[in-house]
């Protein structure tokens, strides 16, 4: 086997702390991950990882390997990096994490843009609203709306998140007025629900009634939440470039406008200065799309 490959796959593995994780990330099966893992094994003539049908943890020459397998990746890495820049050429792969909505309605277009404008360089755009750790992270790039608390990270700045209350016409014809943010404790409320309690977009907001036992419907789509509040089963708390549409067609009406949450900023976020050129090429035109320049 290959051993380039095969360090690759078991620093993944390390990592990821999962066989089936490098399996989908590698498009192998798991069984050709753990060749790839025995092939190193095989060649060092000594065991990496002890593995049981519940857990794996390195061995102590796994946790030696592991190191230099990462310092002789990034130098391979850097290597490339300087030659692409030479040439000024940048190629590879760019992953990049963002938040759900967020990724389908602004930056899915100006990746498929970025995409035909170069077309040496492939995007990996992974949707998620968990709150990930960057540096545990396997993505080059990650967008989180929200204040940061991790001062490490270079954080540039697109633009911010705008949320608002609405409901259909007929939802509001057919109740209460809404008035105020107390008001909503009268109606039924549509509200976001998320994996672990944690989101990239937190809101300081008072949307308790969005938590209580009156929820009518609770999910972690947003476009589930619109459809519902689109047949008039209440009122909804998105974010604008969700509701936009509907907004401007009269399906969706904003309500308690005064009170809106505050505006969130939106950051791409990257661990350090020096991004490689398919990166860097990749971040500078997604900050000039963001910001409309």
């Amino acid at each position: 086997m290959d051993k380039l490959t095969s360090m690759k796959v078991f620093a993944y593995v390390v990592e990821n702390g999962s066989f089936r994780c490098a399996a989908d990330h590698f498009n192998l099966s798991p069984t050709m991950i753990g060749k790839h893992v025995s092939s190193l094994e095989e060649s060092l003539n000594t065991r990496l990882i002890h593995r049981t049908t519940r857990k794996q943890s390195l061995t102590d020459s796994g946790k030696l390997y592991f190191q230099e397998c990462q310092r002789i990746l990034e130098d391979i890495s850097n290597a490339e990096n300087l030659i692409q820049t030479l040439e000024n050429r940048p190629q590879g792969t760019v992953t990049i994490n963002c938040p759900v909505t967020y990724g389908n309605k602004v930056l899915a277009p100006i990746v498929a843009e970025f995409l035909i404008e170069h077309p040496e360089i492939n995007v990996e755009l992974m949707l998620s609203n968990e709150l990930i750790d960057p540096y545990k992270s396997e993505s080059d790039l990650i967008i989180r709306i929200g204040e940061l608390s991790d001062s490490s990270l270079v954080a540039r700045h697109i633009g911010d998140y705008k949320m608002i209350y609405c409901a259909s016409p007929d939802y509001i014809n057919r109740h209460p007025k809404i008035e105020s943010i107390s008001d909503l404790s009268q109606h039924h409320c549509l509200g976001f629900r998320y994996t672990n309690g944690q989101s990239q977009h937190t809101l300081n907001a008072p949307t308790s009634p969005f938590k209580s036992n009156h929820t009518r419907l609770a999910s972690n789509n947003g476009d589930v939440l619109k459809y519902a509040a689109l047949q008039g089963v209440g009122v909804l708390l998105q974010p604008m470039i969700l509701v936009e549409q509907e907004i401007k067609q009269q399906k969706l009406i904003q309500v308690l406008k005064d009170s809106s949450p505050q505006r969130r900023p939106i950051h791409l976020l990257y661990k350090s200065k020096q991004l490689s050129l398919k990166n860097r090429t990749f971040a500078d035109f997604v900050i000039k799309r963001c910001r409309g320049e």
